[in-house]
């Protein structure tokens, strides 16, 4: 408990700042939230309802600074004007997960990499409540680290979904074992375009990580390899390989678990449950505590995620695939004609990676987003038939209009959300809403 009143100041006020501000109150921190957008109606009931100061539509620099260390969201960028200010007047700028890792001595899971860490995250807390000890779940999916730790009773272990964001403003964290999924480029706009920057910032989750510690990583990934290598690790290193997955079966120390009667369909699901369940027999999970609990697991909303039958059409919600990389699974995951969203904020995308798969499987691009130049030059001559919408509505309209009985209305930006959604939940739930419409 801190009992000086020292002064925190925190950036933003989505779930990572009130949660990290909930959980500084009440260890005796005087906080001060700053938020330069409008605060959202639940949030700020909750700063008022604990007595915690606040500002929206500014940043007043003066007060700010009065702080002797500042939590940022993992919203705002280090480049941002006030961040680079604040540090050059020597303040520690730190993330909601450094913050909250000191106020509990729980195992720590840490999970990250540029696809699968909310599957993989949900499904290492499924398989590890089925083993018995009482764990959390937070980080980049649901609740924020902090706000579990100020509202819930303490928990022996705790499974984090750790974006490059949040990775980015941690000094002292340190996961006892971690999780390094894959790595392809993304967010480089974030990263002044340089994918090693990017490579460099997933790998900030080893870099306090003791010599009893674990760290699972996928020995595929030639990214991951190649980093290595200009390492001298300390945890103990554990590769994962697809050598393991046999169709639908995965084997781990001669040990085979069954994913044919589960939710995870897909190499790249068969790669996430590899980590989970590697993890949960490491954790001293039974085997066949194991096999039971993937066969009840449900998958995340907007990750391949089917809508509904309609005339003869199926409609699946990917939303959640802001990538290349999770893009290209979903339309290799395919088996039909498909008629493909796609489209939305790019992020230094190269989708020439998409070509091949376009050329195979995609009748027709439906273009959404405000801008849709760079996918209407790379695909013109892979897809036959490419038209621009502006609304989920209309999207889901035109491609209804194009896809036949037998087919496939996939949506899979493979891009971020943000030209004309809130997020990719937004926009999730926008298109499987104008899917449902089309029942009548």
């Amino acid at each position: 408990m801190s009992t000086s009143k020292e002064k925190i100041s925190i950036l933003g006020a989505g779930e990572s700042g009130v949660g990290a501000a909930l959980l500084a109150a009440k260890e005796g921190y005087d906080v001060f939230v700053s938020d330069r957008a409008a605060i959202r109606d639940k949030y700020k009931a909750e700063l008022e309802q604990y007595g915690i100061p606040y500002e929206e539509g500014r940043h007043t620099e003066k007060r700010i600074g009065q702080a002797a260390e500042v939590i940022k969201s993992p919203g705002i960028p280090d480049q941002t004007e006030l961040v680079q200010i604040l540090r050059a007047a020597g303040k520690a700028v730190i993330s909601e997960i450094e913050f909250a890792a000191r106020f509990t001595d729980a195992l720590l899971i840490g999970i990250t990499g540029t696809n699968g860490k909310t599957t993989t995250t949900q499904l290492t807390s499924h398989l590890l409540r089925e083993g018995g000890p009482s764990v959390g779940m937070a980080g980049n999916v649901g609740n924020s680290f902090a706000r579990l730790l100020a509202e819930e009773a303490p928990r022996e272990r705790y499974v984090l979904e750790l974006s490059s964001f949040q990775l980015d403003g941690i000094e002292q964290f340190r996961p006892h074992i971690a999780m390094l999924l894959n790595i392809t480029p993304d967010h480089l706009d974030r990263y002044k375009y340089k994918f090693e920057n990017y490579v460099a910032a997933k790998f900030r989750i080893v870099r306090n990580q003791k010599m009893d510690d674990l760290f699972l990583f996928n020995g595929d990934d030639e990214h991951i390899g190649n980093y290595l290598k200009k390492l001298e690790p300390v945890p103990q290193l554990i590769a994962l390989t697809k050598r393991s997955i046999e169709g639908e079966l995965l084997k781990v120390d001669h040990q085979s678990f069954d994913l044919s009667h589960t939710a995870l369909k897909g190499r790249h699901n068969a790669m996430n449950a590899l980590f989970a369940i590697t993890t949960a027999r490491l954790l001293g999970v039974r085997d066949e505590k194991i096999q039971e609990a993937l066969k009840t697991f449900v998958n995340v909303p907007h990750r391949l995620e089917r809508v509904a039958e309609i005339a003869g059409v199926t409609y699946y919600n990917d939303s959640k695939a802001t990538n290349i990389d999770s893009a290209y699974y979903a339309l290799e995951a395919m088996q039909r004609p498909v008629i493909w969203i796609a489209g939305g904020q790019d992020k230094g995308n190269d989708y020439a990676a998409l070509l091949p798969l376009a050329r195979e499987k995609v009748k027709a691009i439906v273009c959404l987003g405000l801008d849709n130049e760079k996918i209407k030059g790379v695909f013109k001559d892979a897809v036959d038939i490419i038209k621009e919408t502006s609304s989920a509505a209309e999207a889901v309209q035109t491609a209804a209009g194009l896809a036949k009985a037998g087919e496939v209305v996939l949506l899979s930006p493979a891009c971020a959300s943000f030209d004309l959604f809130q997020n990719y939940e937004d926009r999730g739930e926008q298109f499987k809403k104008a899917v449902n419409s089309l029942e009548v």
